[in-house]
């Protein structure tokens, strides 16, 4: 930041420099010359009256004093010639060759004077002139650059704190008022940004508070509905019934475990360190519950087998509920096999553990594929609510949930893989 505010007032004063200095340095090389001019002329007019002078008192003219008139400006020397009125010249001074600055005089009488500068010895004092008004543009530029360096600094360190404000606020801190730095708009921004945090940290106690009202008010009726089903599993002699209270059952302690780990969420108990996670288990239980509804739907659920010894760092509820929601996805809106299957991976600087669920369907239509994982968006009669769920089920867990082909359609979360056992 301090760079670019630097970069702009270098732009800023090389510009002015520009515009100003090169007419300074023109109009002081065009003044020389006049000044030149001027003085040539001058020599001219004061010979000719020493030379008239000298004539009507029967005197004649001297070289010596034409030669201290020729050297009379030492910045410009010139060479003086008196044509006299009997027809006679008188020279002195040194010799001129090239581009020259001329004066004239003379009289009716026929006395003419012509004092003559090279223009070479003009070359000394614009030499001067340019170095001059180089010399000032470099010290404009350098007090522009001190000028940028200072002001940069003055800007950048408010921005750097507030940068910092803000990264608290992400995770989870509210920042404190900051002192005045001395800039309107970062101080407006800064005070924003507490207002902000503020409201945020209201609403989040009122979450947490509805989060944990609800969940208790959960426990009470999922408690209830566990015994009834331990009782159904408990008396009956139908092995089907039985199957049926045992999934059931499963269902309900699943759900218990979601509810208390919202209520545990609530009371600020989610960062907490999680024990890693076995997979293979959460993939055979969720194969078992799924296998019945893809049999009747005449369709195949096939779950790669995976190391036995593959964990990773997630709650087996919510990656329950986030893979529920994909083998659900996959039987509605899929066709043909479905598949599930493990496999590691090492991007952005960590190691994950990618499982991945495709079916043999036509896929995520082409307008939807930027869109599967907003609310309300479906291709079909749901809701469109369960992608989103999913994925705010493994964002939470600290992984992530992309659509990684549309046709077919294949979806991969990823999660971290958690260190092996030594």
């Amino acid at each position: 930041m301090h760079r670019r505010v630097q970069a702009a007032t270098m732009a800023a004063v090389v510009l002015a420099v520009l515009l100003l200095g090169l007419p300074l340095c023109v109009a002081g090389l065009v003044l020389q010359t006049e000044q030149a001019r001027t003085s040539v002329q001058v020599r001219a007019d004061a010979v000719l009256a020493a030379a008239s002078s000298r004539l009507a008192t029967g005197g004649r003219v001297d070289p010596q004093v034409l030669e201290r008139s020729a050297r009379s400006d030492g910045r410009w020397p010139a060479s003086v010639v008196v044509d006299l009125p009997d027809g006679s010249t008188v020279r002195a001074g040194p010799d001129t060759t090239g581009s020259t600055v001329v004066g004239h005089a003379g009289t009716a009488d026929g006395l003419a004077v012509t004092v003559t500068a090279a223009r070479s010895s003009l070359w000394a004092a614009d030499a001067q002139l340019v170095v001059l008004v180089v010399g000032l543009a470099a010290g404009a530029v350098a007090a522009g650059s001190a000028v940028g360096l200072v002001q940069g600094r003055r800007l950048v360190r408010p921005l750097e704190d507030l940068a910092e404000r803000a990264e608290r606020l992400g995770s989870g801190q509210v920042p404190t008022t900051p002192p005045p730095s001395g800039v309107e708009e970062v101080d407006s921004v800064a005070q924003a940004l507490v207002r902000s945090a503020a409201q945020l940290q209201a609403r989040l106690a009122v979450e947490r508070q509805f989060a944990s009202d609800a969940s208790h008010q959960l426990r009470t009726p999922l408690t209830a509905l566990s015994m009834r089903l331990e009782e159904v599993l408990a008396t009956t002699s139908e092995p089907a019934v039985a199957t049926e209270a045992q999934v059931a059952l499963e269902q309900v302690e699943r759900l218990s475990g979601v509810v208390d780990d919202l209520l545990a969420r609530a009371r600020l108990q989610a960062s907490a360190p999680r024990e890693p996670l076995v997979l293979a288990g959460v993939l055979e239980q969720q194969r078992a519950e799924w296998r019945p509804a893809f049999e009747r739907a005449r369709r195949e659920l096939v779950v790669e087998p995976l190391s036995p010894t593959t964990r990773v760092v997630a709650g087996a509820g919510p990656l329950a509920q986030a893979l529920a929601v994909l083998l659900e996805n996959s039987l509605v809106h899929g066709d043909g096999t479905t598949r599930v299957r493990v496999r590691a991976s090492s991007e952005r600087g960590g190691e994950w553990v990618v499982l991945e669920v495709s079916d043999s369907g036509p896929g995520v239509p082409p307008e939807l594929g930027g869109r599967v994982f907003e609310r309300a968006v479906s291709g079909a009669s749901g809701t469109g609510l369960g992608l989103p769920l999913a994925r705010d089920l493994v964002t939470a867990e600290g992984g992530r949930l992309e659509l990684a082909r549309m046709r077919p359609a294949t979806f991969a979360v990823f999660l971290r893989a958690a260190p092996s056992r030594p």
